[in-house]
C-alpha cells in the first residue's frame, strides 16, 4: 500500500530525518521517503494506513501533514 502526502515545516535534512523516523514507527510500513524541498511524503506499507495515524506522526516530529 502507499500512501502520499505533503508534510509542512521542514527546512533541513534533520526535519526530514525526524519525520522519517516517526512515520516508520507506525505498524506495517516498509519503506518512507521524505522529500525536503517539495515537503512529499511517500510511505509504503504492508497494510492500510489510517491519515490520521500518519498525520499524529508526523505531528509528533513536529509538523504538519498537509
Amino acid at each position: 500500500m502507499i500512501f502520499e502526502g505533503t508534510v509542512e515545516g521542514m527546512t533541513c535534512q534533520h526535519c526530514v530525518a525526524s519525520v522519517t523516523e516517526e512515520v516508520s514507527e507506525l505498524a506495517g510500513v516498509n519503506a518512507v521517503t521524505v522529500d525536503l524541498d517539495t515537503g512529499s511524503l511517500v510511505v509504503d506499507s504492508a497494510v492500510p494506513l489510517a491519515r490520521e495515524d500518519v498525520a499524529a506522526a508526523v505531528a509528533e516530529a513536529g509538523y504538519r501533514l498537509r
